[in-house]
């Protein structure tokens, strides 16, 4: 296991047992829906952040974002609807799915071709996503 997974799951395993019974009532008591505001103001000062173009200011704010996505991910966990793990799958098939130029021998002539492309392949996700 390499230092960065050794380190997420740590994290992981910070933010569970913060939501468990010996844990904190603040993280306990949040629902996806009382952490919307937190997800908005954490996110504006990201980009608060990376406006004043600060190094530290910039990793402190992902550190929060990145907080609030496992704590969002535990939360739906708990009701047995998904975990970080479903998570980070579903977001690592986009990525590969949306770059067809990096993982399969797709090549584009143009930075114009390639956004069309990506245009394309993210009208049919959600014209897939519609039919379900």
């Amino acid at each position: 296991m390499s230092k960065t997974e050794e380190k997420f799951n740590n994290f992981v395993r910070i933010v569970e047992k913060l939501r468990s019974e010996e844990g904190c009532p603040w993280d306990r008591d949040q629902t996806a829906g009382s952490l919307r505001r937190y997800l908005l103001e954490e996110t504006q000062e990201t980009l608060e952040a990376i406006n004043d173009n600060d190094p530290h200011h910039i990793k402190e704010e992902l550190g929060d974002l990145l907080y609030l996505i496992v704590l969002l991910s535990q939360i739906h966990h708990e009701k047995n609807l998904f975990n970080i793990s479903e998570v980070i799958d579903e977001i690592s098939q986009k990525m590969v799915r949306r770059h067809p130029h990096v993982f399969e021998d797709k090549t584009f002539g143009s930075a114009e071709e390639l956004r069309d492309q990506w245009l394309e392949i993210k009208r049919n996700e959600k014209s897939a996503k519609d039919k379900t």
